[in-house]
């Protein structure tokens, strides 16, 4: 399997004269992002980058930004790529667990990166000032995307070329070809965007890149309207608000994607009444796995119970669910295959723990999400094993009652979880954003008790204007504010 450097290489020589990349003011051919990203990997050996060393990249969106992941690659080093908005003490925990000696950024990355340890390449030559002579293999690792670790020490996943490429060659999920224009929309530590610029260069398409900082909702309509964006990946938290604020904005695309959390199928109704023939692509994976590892097209009239389906696994890629005894139709999910990457960087028991080999020499990595196979072979995604809680004895899932909370017409979105009250007891809480008018708090309850299990039933509903979002655009449930737990109103 060919390496992302060779796979660009390839692509570029086939279609030298078509677009790669394109932002509000300037335009890169194949050709033109093949001879300034070999200009840069050649400054990048000059200034004693070696093969398997890990490079920071640091910039806002921009064209420059994908110049210097492909030189860093053609380099034969792997990326780390940092959020501009990251905090400074993770930051330094990352570069440092990294062993990063060498940063390529912008002005606003060396702001962010000054004081750090790592010297910072800012100034990026002019094309024909070199190529670069390291030839990586597919097992080498192209970028360590840092994920949020149990312990709160960050975690960088050691993702390989031959990962990448398997995600975005010949994909069973999505179609994608030298016609289409891919958003890049996601920050760069989020491995969205892998899809979104990876899935675009080796196949010939068009990477579109909004400006620097947030889009809100109407902006994105705009954009993708002017841009003529043909594929856009959305995090179900931005998928949502799309479809609150204009669903009929998307109705332009071929096919929108969206994961990352549970979808809501009120939403996705909504979305499929004012955009009809879009297709729509519920996408779930771990990092771990490179961006996905099963995806779900949704077919025109599909009908949806109580969740929408993550659907079959990737090209290339195995599932299975586990249960106690092994196998079995119900459990932990599984998934082995082109798409695992190789662990943990410098995290050889974490790594034991959660990529677990078998007799036949392939590597499973454990996800720690319970999900089913229906009779018919798709998979429904059913929580975290982890991050399930349990509450007077009973399991509570949040994403289903999340899903049964946002089909009621009060209801825009809607995000569960457990808090200690002042008494220090746990209870059940809702925080809501609504659709319009007040919140009918007993109504609402009983709604819901047609719908779920008493012990599912939120304790108390808080209403907030919008949910809080990460960076990468999920909903951030640590950052939902404390109920008044004195408040009768709440209760009612």
């Amino acid at each position: 399997m060919r390496t992302v450097s060779a796979a660009f290489r390839r692509q570029a020589a086939a279609t030298p004269d078509a677009i790669a990349l394109a932002d509000a003011g300037r335009t890169l051919s194949y050709a033109e992002l093949d001879a300034r990203s070999e200009a840069l990997a050649h400054l990048l050996e000059t200034e004693g980058v070696r093969p398997g060393d890990r490079v920071a990249v640091c910039f806002e969106r921009s064209v420059e930004l994908v110049v210097a992941l492909l030189a860093v690659l053609k380099a034969g080093a792997a990326y780390l790529p940092l959020s501009l908005t990251e905090a400074p003490a993770r930051l330094a925990a990352m570069l440092t667990d990294a062993g990063v000696e060498l940063a390529v950024c912008d002005r606003a990355g060396a702001r962010l990166l000054a004081g750090q340890h790592a010297r910072t390449l800012t100034e990026l030559p002019e094309p024909g000032a070199g190529r670069a002579t390291a030839e990586p293999g597919p097992e080498q690792v192209a970028c360590l995307m840092y994920t949020s670790g149990s312990t709160g020490r960050p975690k960088g996943v050691m993702v390989p070329h031959r990962a990448v490429v398997n995600l975005v060659t010949a994909p069973n999920y999505v179609e994608l070809g030298p016609s289409d224009r891919l958003f890049q929309l996601a920050p760069v530590a989020f491995d969205a965007a892998t899809l979104e610029i990876w899935g675009a260069l080796l196949n010939g398409a068009r990477v579109e890149i909004p400006p620097p900082g947030p889009v809100g909702p109407g902006e994105l309509a705009v954009l993708l309207r002017e841009r003529g964006i043909t594929v856009l990946w959305l995090t179900a938290a931005l998928f949502h608000r799309q479809i609150d604020a204009d669903p009929a904005s998307l109705a332009g695309l071929r096919t929108v994607l969206a994961g990352g959390d549970v979808l809501s199928t009120e939403h996705v109704r909504r979305l499929l009444a004012a955009a009809p023939g879009l297709e729509v692509v519920n996408g779930y994976g771990p990092t771990e796995a490179t961006t996905f590892s099963l995806c779900h097209r949704i077919a025109p009239g599909e009908d949806f119970t109580t969740s929408v389906p993550i659907g079959r696994p990737l090209q290339n890629v195995l599932v299975e669910l586990r249960g106690p005894a092994g196998p079995a139709e119900e459990g932990e999910l599984w998934v082995a295959g082109a798409g695992v990457s190789l662990g943990y960087w410098q995290r050889p028991e974490l790594t034991a723990e959660r990529f677990v080999p078998d007799a036949e020499g392939r590597i499973w990595y454990r996800t720690g999400d319970l999900a089913r196979r229906r009779p018919d072979g798709v998979v429904e995604f059913l929580g975290r094993l982890d991050g399930q809680f349990k509450l007077h004895g009973q399991r509570v899932e949040s994403g289903e009652i999340e899903n049964v909370l946002a089909e009621h017409p009060e209801v825009r979105q809607a995000a569960v979880a457990v808090r200690t009250n002042h008494l220090g007891d746990p209870r059940l809480v809702a925080w809501l954003t609504l659709a319009a008018g007040e919140l009918h708090r007993r109504e609402l309850r009983s709604f819901l008790r047609e719908r779920l299990p008493d012990h599912m039933v939120p304790a108390l509903f808080a209403t907030v204007e919008e949910l809080p979002v990460t960076a990468n655009g999920k909903v951030d449930r640590r950052a939902l504010p404390d109920p008044d737990w004195k408040s009768k109103a709440l209760y009612l």
